[in-house]
């Protein structure tokens, strides 16, 4: 059984203000294949943020030289910087708590920010404005 997926801070996680959530699999992927309907559902149930997919193989320019091992894979972004590039259980409720999280807290300095993560959102940004 899927767990309910709580409502975001609308205030704090806005995609007008350049909030992004992209999901990095692959078509070949079942967990993948599975995670896309939940991941839509999201994307609906928080329209105050961007919700992406990526197939990494069929946008291999987009994903560079990083080397996605586990999938789904998120890259989650504010607007000035990525705060977090990671595997996720692919349940609702995962990423709603994971989405709280990151709007409730301060950005990370500069030098604190993953270089490839950030890396990547530009690259995204770039190819999806």
């Amino acid at each position: 059984m899927q767990e309910p997926a709580a409502s975001l801070d609308t205030a704090s996680f806005d995609a007008t203000q350049g909030w992004w959530v992209v999901c990095l699999c692959a078509g070949w992927c079942g967990v993948c294949r599975d995670y896309q309907g939940v991941f839509d559902a999201m994307a609906k149930a928080h329209p105050q943020a961007r919700f992406l997919w990526v197939d990494i193989e069929d946008e291999e320019d987009l994903a560079g030289d990083l080397d996605v091992e586990t999938f789904p894979t998120l890259l989650i972004s504010d607007p000035d910087s990525a705060r977090f590039l990671g595997p996720l259980l692919p349940q609702p409720g995962v990423l709603t708590r994971l989405l709280d999280s990151l709007s409730s807290q301060s950005p990370p300095p500069s030098s604190a920010r993953d270089p490839q993560a950030q890396a990547l959102m530009e690259r995204i940004r770039a190819a999806r404005p």
